[in-house]
């Protein structure tokens, strides 16, 4: 599968894929598995989504 994100920063890929206020929300209701869905859906891996979680303080996965 191409990859339409690569060489871009993760507020680039929410911003061009439409998800920056789902994403925003999601944050503001500490709704992780939301968070996490939508990291998927923008291409990030696991690798890369847990740290974003624990610094978002969004708990351990």
């Amino acid at each position: 599968m191409e990859n339409n994100y690569a060489g871009m920063t993760v507020n680039e890929r929410l911003y061009v894929s439409g998800l920056m206020d789902e994403f925003d929300e999601a944050v503001e209701k500490k709704d992780t598995e939301k968070v996490r869905t939508i990291f998927e859906k923008v291409g990030l891996t696991e690798d890369s989504i847990k740290p974003i979680l624990e610094k978002l303080e969004l708990g351990k996965t």
